[in-house]
């Protein structure tokens, strides 16, 4: 190989870690979450209220690894229910959370297949979205346990 091909894959190749999902720090997204606590709680199962928040979006307690749009008792939108019945499997994951925070139109289009699809959240996270889901998870003692 020439040198510069070898230079050029070695950059690519030292590159890919940069790819990799970011993993998220709970104690930043906890703070990071007070952007969310307008419109979502976190309220365990005992009713022991771990922040205080509003009740426009469903309770955020033991979100990882419920299945969308599933809290009972709470109206969610055509959009996030559209995406639910085309899903019927999909769960939230620390992945899903944050592809949803980042731009949860997009991610109702991706999953519904609906350009049209739309979401009440209207709120779009441009950074610490992997701190979120990390606290989401400490918040979620029901979730599955990381591989």
């Amino acid at each position: 190989m020439k040198p510069a091909m070898i230079g050029g894959v070695l950059s690519i190749a030292l590159a890919m870690p940069a790819f990799a999902q970011e993993e998220g720090d709970v104690a930043a997204g906890e703070k990071e979450f007070r952007k969310c606590k307008a419109c979502h709680m976190i309220q365990s199962a005992d009713g022991e209220d771990i922040v205080k928040g509003g009740k426009t979006g469903p309770n955020l307690w033991n979100i990882v690894g419920r299945k969308i749009a599933s809290q009972e008792g709470f109206k969610y939108g055509d959009g996030i229910i559209a995406a639910a019945e085309a899903n019927p499997d999909l769960v939230w994951t620390e992945e899903e959370l944050v592809a949803y925070v980042t731009d949860p139109n997009a991610w109702l289009e991706e999953k519904t297949g609906d350009s049209g699809a739309k979401t009440k959240m209207t709120f779009k996270l441009r950074k610490g979205q992997a701190d979120i889901a990390a606290y989401l998870a400490s918040v979620s003692p029901d979730a599955p346990a990381a591989e």
